[in-house]
């Protein structure tokens, strides 16, 4: 995961949602809601897999059948309003390609089907420490807030936490925040001014 030079050709969208499962389908819901453009791709598993270890809040049959229910009405939802989910499509690799003066980079999502070309990105199912080890590996200086540093360069996060997964009610929560935040930054009269 290097800086690109230049931006490639390649799809290009305004946010790629990187989870096809539960988090992801409720980012895209809600970004339609928004009236934003996503696509949503499966994959970084080497980067944002499962954590060894780390206790779930999907134990309890409750919570798997309402978490069923509402990922069954979401993917009603995406084909009813043709949402662009591409379960077969992994991303394999990010990268940013050179912006030009004054504009933010873009992201390159790099897939076995081709290059994809975002404003923003939503990880789904990383932990805080592995979010760092992305924003180093790209060579993106971070402080200690990591949250404020991805949303100023367009990457969003949902659906984890730092040590339990968070429950079906917070993802959906999360979903929203997280929609409402690329909606403002898509809105250039809605961005404050850079002095």
């Amino acid at each position: 995961m290097t800086s690109a030079p230049a931006g490639p050709a390649g799809e290009s969208t305004s946010t790629v949602v990187i989870g096809s499962g539960f988090s992801g389908l409720a980012v895209a819901t809600e970004l339609s809601r928004h009236g934003i453009d996503a696509i949503v791709v499966d994959g970084l598993d080497f980067l944002c897999g499962a954590v060894p270890g780390r206790r779930t809040e999907l134990t309890d049959p409750g919570t798997l059948s309402e978490r069923g229910d509402i990922l069954r009405l979401l993917r009603h939802y995406a084909s009813r309003h043709h949402l662009d989910v591409r379960d077969s499509t992994r991303a394999v690799q990010l990268s940013r390609a050179a912006g030009a003066s004054g504009r933010q980079p873009k992201w390159i999502i790099h897939t076995a089907d081709g290059i994809l070309l975002a404003d923003n990105i939503v990880l789904t199912r990383c932990a805080q420490n592995q979010l760092r080890r992305i924003l180093i590996s790209l060579g993106i200086k971070i402080g200690r807030d990591v949250l404020s540093a991805m949303r100023a360069l367009g990457l969003f996060w949902v659906g984890a936490g730092d040590l339990v997964a968070p429950t079906t009610r917070e993802i959906l929560h999360q979903a929203k925040v997280v929609s409402q935040a690329i909606s403002t930054r898509n809105i250039p009269s809605a961005l404050p001014a850079l002095s």
